[in-house]
C-alpha cells in the first residue's frame, strides 16, 4: 500500500513520519517552501514515545501525477478547498481518503468532490504542534487513530489499511462504529472549544469559578441535544467521560482552537462551532450558550480578517 499524506505539519508530520520510519511507503504532499525545509533538515519528531529524524519522500502539488492507495488528509478545515484541488490527481476510482479534520462538513464536501466510496471515516486524538524550528512536537503521550467504513462493513480494503497502519505504534485501530466516534469527537471539540473560548480560560480555571461547572455542563448539554437530533447520539460511557473532563478540578485542559485564539492565529470556528449551531437551528434546537460562543469567535475572526 502507498500512502500520500497531505500536509507535513504537526498531525501529518507525526503520523506520516512514524509510518515512514516503520518502513511503510509514505509520501508527503507539501508546498514548495515546506518541501525545501524538509529536504534541508529532515522531518524531526520530538515525542514522549521517542524522538526521530528521517528524510521523507516529498512531492509538491505541481509535480503530483500518480494515484495512491490512500490519502491521509491532515489540513485545517479552512484549507480544505485548496487541498482537494492539490491532491485530486492522487485519487483513483478505488482510492481511499482518510480525513482527520474537525467537524463533519468535510465528509460531505469530499463526497461531493470525489465520490462517497472514496471517503473513509476517521477519528483522531493527538496533541501535537510545530515549534519555531519546524520540528513536530508531541505534547502528551495520548495518540489514537481510528478508521472504518461509514457503513461499518469490514471490507478487504479496511483490512489492508489496518495492516498497513499497524506497522507503527501510533494507536491505530479499526472501528466498526466510526460514524458514532466521529460525532462524539465533534461533540467534545465543540463543547470544549466553546467553553474555553467564551470564558477565556482552561477547564480548571472555569470550574473554580462560581457556577463554572454548571455552565460547562449546560453547554455540553446543548451540543449533545443537537448531535442526538442531527447525527449519531453519543454513548452513555462517552457522556460520563465528557462530563468528568469538562468539570475536572485544576485541569489545564484547553482546546487547540483556544490556543490558536490566544496566539492570534486563524481558528476553525465554522467547522467546530458554526456548523454545529446551524445544524441545530435547522432541527429547531435552541442553544443560547453555544450561540454566544459563536458570536465571540466571530468577533475574533472579523478582527483577524481585518488584520487587527
Amino acid at each position: 500500500m502507498r500512502l500520500l499524506v497531505v500536509g507535513a505539519g504537526s498531525t501529518g508530520g507525526y503520523f506520516g513520519g512514524r509510518l515512514a520510519a516503520a518502513g511503510r511507503d509514505v509520501t508527503f504532499l507539501v508546498r514548495p517552501a515546506r518541501a525545501a525545509k524538509l529536504r534541508e533538515t529532515g522531518l524531526r519528531i520530538v515525542s514522549p514515545h521517542g524522538d526521530a529524524t528521517l528524510a521523507p519522500k516529498v512531492v509538491t502539488p505541481d509535480a503530483l501525477a500518480e494515484t495512491y492507495d490512500a490519502v491521509l488528509l491532515t489540513v485545517k478545515a479552512y484549507q480544505l478547498a485548496a487541498a482537494m484541488e492539490d491532491f485530486a490527481p492522487a485519487i483513483g476510482p478505488d482510492g481511499m481518503i482518510l480525513p482527520v479534520l474537525n467537524g463533519m462538513r468535510h465528509m460531505e464536501l469530499l463526497a461531493q468532490r470525489f465520490s462517497p466510496g472514496n471517503v473513509v471515516g476517521c477519528a483522531l486524538k493527538v496533541s501535537t504542534t510545530l515549534d519555531e524550528d519546524g520540528r513536530v512536537v508531541q505534547l502528551s503521550p495520548m495518540q489514537e487513530l481510528a478508521y472504518g467504513e461509514l457503513d461499518s462493513a469490514l471490507t478487504p480494503r479496511m483490512r489492508a489499511l489496518d495492516e498497513f497502519m499497524q506497522a507503527a505504534a501510533i494507536g491505530a485501530r479499526l472501528s466498526s462504529a466510526i460514524r458514532r466516534e466521529m460525532w462524539e469527537k465533534w461533540t467534545l471539540l465543540a463543547a470544549l472549544g466553546a467553553i474555553n473560548c467564551l470564558m477565556r480560560g482552561a477547564i480548571g480555571e472555569i470550574e473554580a469559578c462560581p457556577g463554572g461547572a454548571a455552565f460547562a455542563l449546560q453547554l455540553l448539554g446543548e451540543v449533545v441535544a443537537i448531535v442526538a437530533a442531527v447525527g449519531v447520539a453519543p454513548s452513555d460511557g462517552f457522556l460520563a467521560g465528557a462530563r468528568a473532563v469538562l468539570t475536572e478540578k485544576g485541569s489545564p485542559l484547553a482546546s487547540s482552537m483556544y490556543r490558536d485564539l490566544q496566539g492570534g492565529k486563524p481558528i476553525e470556528a465554522e467547522a467546530i462551532v458554526g456548523d454545529m449551531l446551524r445544524r441545530g437551528a435547522k432541527a429547531g434546537i435552541n442553544a443560547p450558550l453555544l450561540s454566544a460562543a459563536y458570536v465571540c469567535l466571530s468577533v475574533y475572526r472579523s478582527r483577524i480578517d481585518a488584520g487587527r
